[in-house]
């Protein structure tokens, strides 16, 4: 039985929980469990700490989980990263009082304040800096005003709680992050992952792409078709009327009006678009 660990909070639960549901496992908790078992399935999915899970999958008492990328990278685990997952993205900068810090290199003897402080010492070991990194289990941007640190290393959305702290970005991001599944490195070809990882798959490709279906002139079917080649090639079927065929295909759902403006142009008609629930590919 496939053992799936899953955040229990966080922003990273809730989509995770509802990527599995696409994905066709059970999920519905009755109350607060801490473990479900989906034996149509074959799985038992275990809510945890979203910090902890990278450890779990490491030590190898679960065999795959959601987490972060940045999580994952500083647990210091075995685990590895098996795919990307699309959601819950946040990107890893530096910070300092505004015009103190302008450069990576100033950072050299400084002290850094970090909640992830194994992943910000290895960036800074990449980098060939010496500091000191303090860990906070958060508030990091309090660290500097407070005389614990110079500067600071934290997740940056908008920006807006650095500014209120007289900080600012400098720098290259130190990571990208965002959720991904994991396992360790001898499990990426076990067929009860195989499985786990097509299904995830599907679901990012049904949230990506819709099926577009219309009907257009064999001689305008070449120009249809080069607006919208399908995700390998497109299904063209005969109507009873010889001069018409009939065109099914996924385009990217992200700009699918202006592709059906297009298809109109090129002479397409009776354009209509549906929705992905699932896939396989």
């Amino acid at each position: 039985m496939l053992r799936i660990a899953v955040p229990n909070k966080g922003s990273l639960s809730d989509p995770a929980i509802s990527l599995l549901a696409e994905a066709g496992y059970k999920t519905k908790r009755r109350g607060r469990e801490l473990v479900l078992t989906d034996s149509d399935n074959d799985v038992e999915l275990f809510f945890l700490r979203p910090r902890d899970i990278a450890v779990y999958v490491g030590r190898g008492s679960i065999h795959a989980g959601i987490t972060g990328r940045d999580l994952l990278l500083d647990s210091g685990t075995a685990a590895v990263e098996h795919r990307a997952l699309g959601f819950a993205r946040s990107t890893f900068r530096f910070a300092a009082p505004q015009g103190q810090i302008t450069q990576l290199s100033q950072i050299e003897g400084q002290r850094v304040a970090a909640s992830y402080d194994l992943l910000v010492r290895s960036y800074l070991e990449s980098q060939g800096i010496t500091a000191e990194v303090v860990h906070l289990d958060g508030a990091v941007e309090s660290s500097v005003r407070l005389g614990v640190a110079d500067l600071i290393a934290d997740v940056v959305e908008t920006g807006s709680t650095l500014k209120a702290a007289g900080l600012e970005v400098f720098g290259e991001p130190i990571l990208e992050s965002e959720a991904i599944l994991i396992t360790r490195e001898e499990l990426r070809d076990d067929p009860a992952l195989a499985t786990l990882d097509r299904r995830l798959e599907g679901v990012q490709v049904a949230r990506s792409y819709v099926l577009i279906d219309y009907n257009v002139r064999q001689d305008d079917l070449e120009a249809t078709i080069a607006i919208a080649p399908g995700f390998d090639s497109p299904t063209v079927s005969p109507l009873v009327d010889s001069e018409w065929m009939a065109v099914r295909a996924m385009v990217p759902s992200q700009g699918v009006n202006l592709v059906m403006d297009r298809l109109h142009q090129a002479g397409a008609r009776g354009i209509i678009v549906t929705q992905l629930t699932a896939s396989r590919l």
